[in-house]
């Protein structure tokens, strides 16, 4: 078995190829036996943590191939730990991985292999007993749900979950699944709902501790302003602008993801006030300028923009262009 690991590996190293999953553990385990090297929980979280801040700045897809080797190198640690601090710490650590696989999926367009990692994820989260990541595994999957076109009741079904997971305690999780509801009214502009929303995203927010760390699996000034940003937008709101500006200024420049995004809420505001041709133009730029960035919220947006349009103006070739841009 080690043979063939090392075999698998200097092909692949030789081929500039990604290792195998599973081949350097095998090649190693001998050592790790030998040294009665034990399971640090402690480091493998911190390894879901770094992934929750690598996608916000690598290219859409980038991770997708270390993430599942991390995944089935959890598995295998879980197969034969017999202590249930351990078990309990790698399911955390099953879960955060599961989630961020299923976010890199989902901005990938493999929305099915999206769905059953979210599955993974909540079901690991819950046999963990954390409440926190529970939470998240609901709120942050019905945001994914939601950009992802699936039907209303399943975004509030997941939404419906994460507040009753949560039972009052704030977290992000908690705040995402409020996000969710607010996208989803200001889709279809109700507006009392959406502010609604919004005001239950804040309170959450305010009860959050403190981080200045960018990542999926937290909430920060940035996520709120970003989700002000979209409500506005969509609702046709003149504070719009100011939003944008202000969530535009706390996303560091390699969040390409989010600030992506934000640009085509600008090109969105441009389209609504009737500079249809401007407006087309920058979200085609906005697109062009990162296509790596591309994810499934930059998709939604490009479909809102377009049935924003006139009628006769979704037939332009700058339409179109942006249409072809954003097909997954």
């Amino acid at each position: 078995m080690k043979r063939r690991a090392a075999l698998q590996l200097i092909a692949a190293l030789g081929a500039g190829a990604a290792v195998p999953p599973g081949a350097l553990e095998e090649i190693l385990s001998a050592i790790d036996r030998a040294t009665d090297h034990a399971v640090d929980v402690d480091e493998w979280e911190q390894v879901v943590y770094e992934y929750g801040q690598q996608l916000m700045v690598r290219p859409t897809g980038a991770l997708i191939g270390d993430l599942t080797a991390e995944i089935i190198a959890v598995g295998r640690l879980l197969d034969r730990t017999e202590s249930a601090h351990e078990r309990t710490g790698l399911l955390r650590v099953s879960a955060g991985l599961s989630g961020i696989l299923a976010i890199e999926l989902g901005d990938a367009g493999e929305e099915r292999s999206a769905r059953i990692a979210w599955g993974t994820a909540r079901r690991a989260a819950d046999a963990s007993g954390d409440r926190d990541l529970q939470v998240w595994t609901r709120g942050r999957a019905a945001q994914d749900a939601f950009w992802a076109g699936r039907s209303r009741h399943a975004v509030a079904a997941m939404i419906a979950e994460a507040v009753a997971v949560a039972d009052g305690a704030p977290s992000a999780g908690l705040a995402r699944a409020h996000a969710a509801a607010a996208y989803m009214a200001a889709d279809q502009e109700q507006k009392a709902q959406a502010l609604g929303a919004l005001n239950k995203i804040k309170s959450t927010f305010e009860r959050l501790p403190d981080g200045t760390e960018q990542t999926v699996l937290g909430f920060r000034e940035s996520q709120l302003v970003w989700a002000e940003a979209y409500v506005y937008t969509q609702l046709g709101e003149a504070r719009v602008h100011t939003a944008l500006a202000r969530a535009s200024a706390l996303y560091p420049p390699g969040a390409q993801g989010p600030l992506v995004n934000l640009n085509m809420m600008k090109a969105t505001a441009v389209v609504r006030s009737r500079e249809v041709d401007t407006g087309l133009l920058e979200a085609v730029s906005a697109v062009q300028d990162r296509p790596d960035a591309v994810t499934a919220g930059t998709r939604h947006l490009a479909k809102r923009i377009v049935a924003t349009l006139p009628e006769r103006a979704r037939e332009l070739p700058a339409a179109r262009h942006l249409q072809a841009l954003t097909s997954a």
